[in-house]
C-alpha cells in the first residue's frame, strides 16, 4: 500500500511551485503594466512570455496535483492568477469587438450602392424585371 507524500516530504516541488506560480504572476503584472502603456511590444512580448509561464504552471501544478502535493495557499494563488488570465482575456475580447466595430464603420463590409468596376452600381437579382 502506497501512501501519497505530504507537502513536507517535497520541499522542492513546494520551491518549485512557488517559482512557476510567481513567474506567472510577473508575466501577468507585466502584461498588465504594457496594456495600461498601451505598448504593442511589449504587449506581444509579455502575452508570448505569459503563455510559456501559463504552459509550465499546468505542467507543474499537474504534477503536483497527480502526487497530492498542492498547498491550499499556492491553490489560491493559482485561481487568483487565473481569474485575472481570465479578466484579461474578457478585456482584450471587448477591445477586439470595439475595434472590428471601429473597421467596419471605416470599411464597410457590405459594398452595395457603391459603383462597381464597370462604372455602374451593381444591381442585385433579387426581383423586378429582367434587362435583355
Amino acid at each position: 500500500m502506497q501512501v501519497a507524500p505530504s507537502v513536507e516530504a517535497l520541499p522542492v516541488v513546494g520551491g518549485d511551485l512557488e517559482d512557476t506560480l510567481a513567474a506567472v504572476e510577473a508575466r501577468l503584472s507585466a502584461l498588465g503594466k504594457a496594456l495600461l502603456e498601451r505598448d504593442s511590444n511589449a504587449i506581444d512580448t509579455q502575452a508570448t512570455e505569459l503563455q510559456r509561464a501559463l504552459a509550465r504552471a499546468v505542467e507543474n501544478f499537474s504534477q503536483a496535483a497527480r502526487r497530492g502535493a498542492l498547498p491550499p495557499p499556492l491553490r489560491q494563488r493559482l485561481m487568483r492568477a487565473s481569474s485575472q488570465v481570465a479578466a484579461q482575456r474578457e478585456s482584450f475580447a471587448r477591445a477586439t469587438a470595439a475595434l472590428d466595430r471601429a473597421i467596419d464603420v471605416l470599411l464597410p463590409r457590405d459594398a452595395s450602392g457603391l459603383y462597381a468596376a464597370h462604372g455602374g452600381a451593381e444591381r442585385r437579382l433579387t426581383g423586378g424585371a429582367l434587362q435583355a
